[in-house]
């Protein structure tokens, strides 16, 4: 199968497009490569293309005889897109139709869509599922949530759509990203032996990338009937922020402190995983613990080098150091 995957050199995309090679598939990425093509090895099946999907005449070219299309690019969660909003907007909301337009009308007959589970926004029910009301409370999440909508509206028997709602990922990948929350504590915990917790009541359900990656696979391989037109959370559990960081304390060691803040931000998110179980069979297989213990030996192997100061783990800096806003 011919597959375009979008932002394809992000984190996600890292260890997305190799297990896709090693799968058989041919694929292409285009991405802005902001922060470098060599996340990716040169491969007989792989494309790289450095560019912008906001570039319509750009996406008629590279859709061209593709079976299907993962989209991962976007400006990345709350804080990089409130960097400059009418970016994020372009790149997230505005650019997003004519995408699906275009893959459509160039024969694509899969579409799957990365979302977020933040559209939920805020829930009192225990298990937030899929066809709860979307309340986000950003621009960044009505976005996404706009752009579920309007993949929903273009769906036929020709044009298969779904949509993953992700949690925070988390774990080591050759595209690595330190600015989320899981990587954080790991990062902080290994090279300061202390962490700093805010609050720590809070909800956040996390993923490893592994199984994030794996998600996609269960949808490529999915019955079409199974998969059209529908959403699925993906996580592995919804555990409090201090759970999150005794799961590094206890990977990392003993020793390390873990300093806990007031914090005026005590909103929690938690979703039901249960569907995607159901529907494909699918079920995370790796823990936080194991995300923690594949920074670690990244961190010990000098895979990830000046892990505070090197703009590229850093989503803001890098945007800012380049002047992408």
């Amino acid at each position: 199968m011919k597959i375009l995957v979008t932002g394809g050199a992000g984190y996600v995309g890292s260890k997305l497009v190799p297990k896709l090679l090693n799968s058989g598939y041919h694929v292409k990425v285009l991405d802005l490569m902001i922060y470098g093509e060599d996340v990716l090895d040169d491969h007989p099946n792989l494309e790289k293309i450095k560019g912008d999907i906001r570039n319509q005449e750009l996406l008629k070219k590279v859709l061209i005889s593709q079976e299907a299309v993962i989209h991962l690019a976007c400006i990345s969660n709350d804080p990089s897109f409130e960097l400059n909003p009418t970016l994020g907007k372009s790149i997230n909301l505005d650019a997003f139709e004519p995408l699906v337009k275009i893959s459509r009308a160039c024969g694509v007959n899969k579409f799957i869509y990365a979302s977020s589970s933040s559209v939920y926004g805020i829930k009192k029910e225990k298990d937030v599922t899929e066809d709860m009301k979307l309340e986000p409370l950003t621009d960044y999440s009505k976005f996404k949530g706009k752009c579920e909508q309007i993949l929903n509206n273009y769906k036929s028997d020709d044009f298969i759509t779904t949509t993953i709602r992700p949690s925070t990922v988390c774990g080591y990948a050759r595209r690595q990203r330190l600015d989320l929350v899981v990587n954080i504590l790991t990062n902080h915990a290994f090279h300061n032996r202390k962490i700093k917790v805010f609050g720590g009541n809070q909800l956040r359900p996390n993923v490893h990338i592994d199984d994030m990656v794996d998600s996609y696979f269960a949808i490529l391989n999915a019955n079409y009937k199974k998969i059209d037109g529908e959403i699925f959370n993906v996580g592995y559990k919804n555990q409090t922020v201090n759970e999150l960081a005794n799961n590094v304390k206890d990977i990392i060691g003993d020793d390390i402190e873990i300093v806990k803040s007031v914090s005026d931000d005590n909103r929690s998110y938690h979703v039901s995983c249960e569907k995607i179980n159901e529907i494909l069979g699918f079920k995370t297989k790796l823990t936080i613990k194991d995300a923690v213990m594949d920074l670690k030996e990244a961190f010990e192997k000098k895979l990830i080098i000046n892990s505070f100061d090197d703009e590229k783990f850093f989503n803001i800096k890098r945007m800012q150091s380049i002047k992408l806003f």
